[in-house]
């Protein structure tokens, strides 16, 4: 994996930390919380498609696409706590509850777990293959 250099290692950092105080302040209905959620998400998920891997291993090329994935979810939580906020789509209410509010925790859980399993999974992996050099 390509390592990122020391400034684009504390923009990573400071996304990570942007996105846990959004996430906390929206829980208690914070109006800048999305915004603060959103550059951190931003951040965090830009500086993981820079740090690419170019190696042949097919294991660590799935679990860097669902790395990815998990990127893409961080940001879709973002929009939904917009929505959650601000109901910008218009949405009657039995829709808006059914499908928009507070579900914005569940996309954040799965990008969580799927970010914890495949950071764990690719430095399992990338340790197996320095192993063999």
């Amino acid at each position: 994996m390509k390592q990122l250099n020391k400034t684009e290692n504390i923009i990573f950092l400071l996304g990570a930390v942007l996105m846990v105080a959004g996430s906390a302040a929206n829980l208690f209905v914070q109006v800048w919380a999305p915004y603060v959620y959103s550059v951190g998400a931003l951040a965090f998920s830009l500086m993981q498609f820079r740090q690419g891997y170019d190696g042949k291993n097919f294991t660590i090329r799935r679990l860097r696409n669902m790395m990815i994935m998990s990127d893409v979810f961080f940001l879709v939580t973002a929009v939904m706590m917009f929505e959650n906020m601000y109901n910008f789509l218009k949405l009657d209410y039995m829709t808006y509850i059914r499908y928009v509010h507070n579900n914005w925790v569940v996309t954040l859980l799965v990008a969580a777990i799927l970010q914890l399993y495949t950071t764990h999974r690719i430095s399992h992996e990338l340790d197996k293959e320095a192993k063999k050099l």
